[in-house]
């Protein structure tokens, strides 16, 4: 599989051979203690927005899904400028691998950092990370067999998480959602808070509603998909979507709607998961031109 191109790293910016040329040491010099001037002691700003080196031991292949898929959600409208997509690491169950805070359609190979499933960082070197990463942290402590996540706030999702109306399968690509999407509502409780999935005890609770379904909403918020690949959780995290504003046009037509069953959502379900690599190959074409950038 193509890595994605990779920015140099340098010690000192890299400045046009215009400005060097025939300038000579002094020149240099100069440069040299503006830029030492300008930068604080110890790691500069600019140091702590290098992406981060790869991961030692990571599997490639898995960590490019990751900067893929986070694309190809945001390329959808599916994600916007919040939202994350993770994975347990296949050579550590008890880390999982997920980018540094940046916004999904910015995300490289290179941003993906490890965590244990406390949600620590095990080599932050200065990063910023989500402050939601305890939604996945928890999640992969509760489910062994999960091994992606995805977070979204799925604007065709969030009027399912604050209505009467549940979120059913409406057709069979998205027919993981016949097994049911509970609603979790971080309100009853937590009370009161911002709506964030901010430490353990809040993930933990959000794990437990999920329970063995593939989709666990979030009231007021947006909602989580889970997969035994990332292609497999980025395809359920869109499809989600899709579902729910198909759901809403056929609610908006008055009569009542025929859903799939859970039987038949169980076995249309098995078929996608055959065939899924021919939708990820058609998405990753639609985000190529971006993977050189």
């Amino acid at each position: 599989m193509t890595r994605f191109a990779r920015w140099p790293r340098a010690a000192a910016p890299i400045w046009p051979n215009r400005l060097s040329e025939g300038s000579g040491p002094c020149w240099l010099a100069l440069l040299g203690l503006v830029v030492g001037l300008a930068a604080p002691s110890g790691l500069t700003e600019a140091r702590a927005q290098d992406p981060a080196p790869s991961i030692s031991g990571g599997d490639a292949a898995l960590i490019d899904d990751i900067a893929i898929g986070s694309r190809i959600l945001a390329d959808f409208g599916v994600l916007d400028g919040f939202g994350h997509v993770s994975a347990r690491d296949p050579t550590n169950p008890n880390h999982f691998l997920m980018s540094r805070s940046l916004a999904p359609a910015l995300v490289t190979a290179d941003d993906v950092m490890a965590f244990d499933l406390d949600g620590n960082a095990l080599d932050a070197r200065g990063w910023s990370v989500f402050l939601e990463r305890f939604i996945h942290s928890e999640i992969y402590k509760a489910r062994p067999d999960v091994i992606a996540v995805v977070h979204t706030h799925s604007p065709g999702v969030v009027p399912f998480t604050v209505s009467q109306a549940p979120l059913r399968a409406i057709y069979h690509n998205a027919a993981f959602l016949a097994a049911g999407a509970p609603v979790w509502d971080i309100r009853r409780d937590f009370g009161a808070t911002d709506m964030l999935v901010r430490n353990p005890a809040i993930g933990q609770s959000l794990a437990q509603i999920l329970g063995d379904k593939s989709v666990v909403l979030m009231r007021g918020h947006g909602d989580v998909a889970v997969g035994p690949s990332v292609r497999v959780a980025v395809f359920r995290a869109y499809y989600t979507d899709i579902n729910a504003k198909l759901q809403s046009q056929a609610l908006a037509l008055g009569s009542e709607v025929n859903y799939l069953t859970p039987e038949e959502g169980a076995k249309a379900d098995t078929i996608n998961l055959i065939v899924l690599d021919r939708i990820w190959d058609l998405w990753k074409m639609r985000v190529a031109p971006t993977l050189a950038k």
